[in-house]
């Protein structure tokens, strides 16, 4: 039980030598600005590429409980570049996050991606290699005049939360019993299989007697 008031203190530990044990953090105003100061020097090194680094697809969170909210992934996946008509070689040289391992469970993730992609690219002012020799592809000498750095994230992400209006509840929504629902529904699943037995049983059987 931790003592309580102006009490005394029960079997105190005083004679240990605690200022060699404790953790101090003086640093802390200097390692803020050491950081800053990194971040800066960063920008400069990558300029005029934008400072938040490659562009990152749109994904779901993963489990029911937070798969309603919309975050940033890792990369786009191979069959998304293939279907914005980006090779997955190029994409990474053009400021894309590419991801080999993440798959599209569903078409709407799919085109979503796909016109990120494509909106990105639309944007993008790319620089030629040489200035005396542009390729094909590369931005024009009025579009690199125009170019700065961008210092916010890269085509951000947000939550659309839609409002529902309010409405008056049905006699069906009353009466209907999520619970026993679901019960039903699980019991359903889980019998699937020996019933569907059991009927191929019997339908064997009936043919059986009806020689």
């Amino acid at each position: 039980m931790a003592p309580s008031r102006n009490g005394m203190l029960l079997n105190p530990h005083f004679h240990k030598d605690w200022q060699k044990r404790v953790r101090t953090w003086f640093n802390q105003p200097a390692r803020k600005l050491r950081r800053r100061r990194a971040r800066q020097a960063k920008a400069r090194r990558i300029a005029p590429r934008p400072v938040a680094g490659p562009l990152r697809p749109s994904v779901r969170c993963p489990t029911i409980r937070y798969h309603t909210k919309v975050r940033a992934g890792r990369g786009f996946t191979l069959e998304e570049l293939k279907a914005a008509g980006i090779h997955k070689k190029v994409a990474r040289t053009i400021g894309i996050a590419v991801d080999s391992r993440r798959r599209n469970r569903s078409a709407e993730s799919l085109q979503t991606n796909v016109q990120r992609l494509k909106e990105y690219r639309s944007k993008l002012i790319l620089f030629p290699r040489k200035a005396s020799a542009p390729r094909k592809g590369d931005s024009s000498a009025e579009e690199l005049k125009m170019a700065t750095q961008l210092t916010g994230p890269i085509m951000p992400i947000r939550n659309v939360h839609k409002k529902e209006k309010a409405r008056v509840i049905s006699e069906d929504e009353k009466n209907f019993k999520a619970f026993a629902s679901l019960r039903m529904a699980r019991a359903n699943a889980r019998l699937f299989g020996i019933r569907a037995k059991r009927a191929k049983e019997a339908a064997e059987q009936d043919v059986e007697k009806k020689k």
